[in-house]
């Protein structure tokens, strides 16, 4: 069970790291309608969502950091399953969070 929730965290990075090149790439279309008054939304939308891929990185490293420091103060007692069941709702409570990063940084900056 635990891997397939690893596989998906593995998933869900490589699809932010896509999605951070596609939204990089194309960067010269919208950024060339910043100057013009009637196209200027455009370009102020597209930075809106590449501020909103940045502040999803920074809450995915946070994210990530909060799982290692209660994984790491888990203490394992004589009950090695109720351990792992800890393990792994933590694990469960990780992919939750990591998926919610992408609607939470839109929202912040407003991004379509």
């Amino acid at each position: 069970m635990s891997e397939k929730i690893l596989v998906l965290d593995d998933e869900k990075e490589i699809a932010d790291l896509i999605e951070i090149y596609l939204v990089t790439s194309v960067a010269p279309i919208p950024m060339s309608t910043m100057m013009n008054h009637e196209w200027s939304q455009m370009g102020q939308n597209y930075l809106r969502s590449l501020f909103a891929l940045a502040f999803q990185g920074f809450l995915i490293i946070v994210c990530v950091a909060i799982y290692a420091v209660l994984v790491q103060n888990m203490v394992v007692e004589s009950d090695i399953s109720m351990a792992i069941w800890t393990v792994m709702g933590y694990t469960v409570l990780l992919c939750f969070t990591l998926f919610k990063t992408s609607s939470l940084a839109k929202s912040v900056f407003n991004a379509h």
